[in-house]
């Protein structure tokens, strides 16, 4: 089976449709598939649900699907660098499920695993628990989550092969190992593509056979979220 297309927009092609839930790897701006999502805006696909840690910041990665509008609900647990996410959810426009960030990364990995839900304490006692089944294991209350699974998860690694094993680079793995197990395709984009055999086995971190399409990227733009630097004496 070909998994390698040359283009982002040929990777997704026949897998985008309106309303779908959209699972996107990334931390900030770090590890974050910018060039499958600018091909999602491309498509014009609409009425999204889109589950990340956060939200990209203004004009940078998911904040563009945020400006045209394309995303009608994010399930994730961190949006205060995006000002138009804010906007659009004071305006009633965007709906929002927010997650502790340990709960979010747990109800992925649950779904890749196919667990549907589990028992967590985190939040208990607060607004997160509202309407969720609350349950007492020796004698610590805990609320129930549920596993999440997306119909497409979009993920960015730093080397691939032909068969989609996949190795990240430091902190850019975060979101992604998970993510790519928790929807009923992954597409990867990588920022070097060799033939199958060339990667060390010990350190590919996600198999190919969670990879459905791969695609090598021309460039790579390495953004920084937050510029904090010394003064010089």
């Amino acid at each position: 089976m070909r998994k390698v297309y040359q283009t982002a927009t040929e990777a997704l092609a026949g897998l985008l449709r309106d309303g779908m839930t959209i699972l996107s790897g990334g931390f900030g701006l770090c590890g974050v598939p910018m060039a499958l999502i600018e091909a999602i805006r491309e498509s014009g696909v609409g009425n999204l649900t889109i589950v990340s840690n956060n939200a990209g910041i203004d004009g940078v990665g998911l904040g563009i699907l945020l400006e045209s509008r394309q995303i009608r609900k994010m399930i994730s647990s961190y949006v205060g660098e995006n000002a138009t996410f804010a906007r659009q959810y004071l305006a009633g426009e965007l709906e929002i499920e927010f997650n502790p960030q340990g709960t979010l990364a747990e109800r992925i990995r649950a779904g890749g695993a196919g667990i549907p839900a589990f028992f967590t304490a985190t939040g208990y006692g607060t607004a997160v628990a509202e309407g969720k089944e609350t349950r007492e294991f020796d004698g610590r209350h805990y609320i129930m989550e549920r596993g999440i699974v997306g119909d497409l998860a979009i993920i960015h690694a730093w080397k691939g092969d032909t068969e989609g094993n996949l190795v990240y680079r430091k902190t850019a793995r975060n979101f992604n190992p998970i993510v790519a197990t928790a929807a009923k395709t992954t597409v990867a984009e990588v920022e070097h593509l060799v033939e199958t055999g060339r990667l060390d086995g010990d350190s590919i971190v996600t198999p190919g056979i969670f990879v459905k399409r791969i695609v090598q990227l021309d460039r790579v733009d390495k953004r920084i979220e937050q510029r904090t630097v010394r003064k010089r004496g």
